[in-house]
């Protein structure tokens, strides 16, 4: 049986959105927007950890479950091991699920997607991929491409590299990252004590360090890729798709 723990990592220093966690979306907190979807997945446990006590005190004063962890820790993936420690000190939960705090429009389903990958043991870590539906999109630096095939029938497919430009080459599907991931529990603790890698350096994504390290990411599709909010313009996007 494999046991899930929820944990989405939140923080008040964004460097593009100052306090984007408790920016105010329809009259809720962006941050209980994300934790509302993450319960309605019912994949199990919730909580945010948090490294501020503003959000921890938002959260809680909402009926969820939050913890405080060190508000000079490099990573989400950090504040989500150090969060995962104090909430099961005992290792009952043998898979932790970092879900992003800023994707405030997520869909239930898609957290539930992330468990098709969990059962095979060849996989350390899960994640999400959609379509790239348009050139911008594929240009995109700020959209993240990763290298994987799926056939006809596949419901998972393991990432071969991620990167900020439009890979594979030739024709074919591109595939959108989605930055929700399931971690077997040793794989994130492995993952939290090795050194910044050099192609994690270069591109800046941190799930580049687990693949130099020969850890395996499995990919499972979703239909569309949820919009995260970094940005006063993502804010007013995620405001209005509220009010629809």
């Amino acid at each position: 049986m494999i046991s899930p723990l929820v944990i989405i990592p939140a923080r008040l220093a964004s460097t593009r959105l100052p306090g984007k966690p408790l920016a105010d979306i329809a009259g809720r907190a962006m941050i209980l927007r994300v934790l509302d979807a993450a319960i309605a997945a019912e994949v199990g446990p919730v909580a945010v950890a948090a490294a501020d006590q503003e959000i921890c005190d938002v959260v809680t004063q909402a009926g969820g479950r939050a913890v405080l962890t060190d508000p000079d820790l490099p990573s989400g993936s950090d504040r989500v091991w150090q969060a995962a420690q104090t909430l099961d000190p005992d290792g009952v939960h043998d898979v932790i699920i970092n879900m992003q705090g800023d994707l405030p429009t997520f869909a239930p389903d898609d957290l539930r997607a992330v468990m098709r990958i969990m059962p095979d043991p060849t996989y350390d870590i899960g994640t999400l991929v959609a379509p790239v539906l348009s050139d911008e999109e594929k240009d995109a630096s700020s959209v993240v491409k990763v290298a994987c095939h799926f056939e006809t029938d596949t419901l998972c497919a393991p990432a071969l590299y991620f990167s900020r430009s439009a890979i594979p080459w030739g024709e074919g599907a591109l595939w959108h990252h989605v930055g929700v991931y399931g971690w077997r529990r040793g794989a994130l603790k492995q993952f939290v004590s090795l050194p910044e890698s050099g192609l994690e350096r270069r591109e800046k994504l941190e799930q580049l360090r687990a693949l130099e390290a020969g850890m395996r990411i499995g990919c499972t599709r979703i239909e569309t890729a949820p919009f995260g909010v970094d940005t006063p313009a993502d804010l007013d996007r995620a405001r209005q798709y509220f009010k629809a």
